[in-house]
């Protein structure tokens, strides 16, 4: 089995010493390199994310979550659901003054920081709504789960975990969400413009082409 430990190594709490803002964190988040899982599917805990330098957007939302609760925010997840044609995105939440933000780790021009300004998590969530679509165009994200507080797995290391932490990702597909629209609203839904379908294929890190044709934003 492998070796379980909640110690930060010294040159892991240096590191997250130094990141004491949100915006801070979001800076190193997005400096990481783009994990596109290119030989298998991963789920790092937060030490290999800092050994490896890579992440997708939960291994970089889980990392997130737990530098913003060494600097005395709770370890928070919000699962945004698509449609069963797109990826959900997963993002780390945080209050600041009294209001929602958010820290997520992308590889395109969209979905990406949220300024803490909204009253809700369900105020955050839709701040998502008009960027999350294919590269036709359709609209796909329908619903959002409720906080998911990671504190619930620290029996399990999840923080320094030499084991990958697929636990928290299973977690979220499983708690309630909660619908954005109806069915209605669904079935009137304008397509995005070319110009923001343009906008949308901006990358910070080439994307393997198999990924590409998803056409997904995460």
């Amino acid at each position: 089995m492998a070796r379980q430990t909640n110690t930060l190594s010294q040159s892991e709490a240096r590191i997250i010493r130094r990141l004491k803002t949100p915006r801070r964190i979001q800076d190193f988040i997005n400096g990481l390199e783009m994990n596109f899982n290119r030989d298998r599917d991963t789920c790092q805990s937060p030490r290999h994310v800092l050994k490896s330098g890579k992440a997708h957007c939960v291994e970089g939302a889980i990392l997130a979550a737990a530098i913003l609760r060494h600097h005395g925010h709770r370890p928070l997840l919000l699962d945004l659901e698509a449609t069963d044609n797109d990826y959900d995105h997963v993002v780390a939440l945080f209050r600041q003054h009294g209001c929602w933000g958010a820290i997520s780790k992308t590889n395109h021009a969209v979905l990406r920081y949220r300024e803490p300004v909204y009253r809700s998590v369900r105020e955050l969530a839709l701040s998502y709504f008009h960027e999350y679509f294919l590269h036709c165009g359709r609209k796909t994200l329908r619903r959002f789960s409720r906080p998911l507080d990671l504190r619930v797995f620290d029996a399990r290391n999840w923080m320094t975990s030499d084991e990958e932490v697929w636990f928290i990702p299973e977690r979220l597909t499983e708690i309630r969400h909660y619908p954005i629209m109806n069915r209605r609203q669904i079935a009137t839904l304008r397509r995005a413009d070319p110009v923001e379908i343009e906008a949308g294929r901006l990358t910070e890190f080439p994307d393997p082409p198999a990924r590409a044709r998803r056409g997904s934003h995460h």
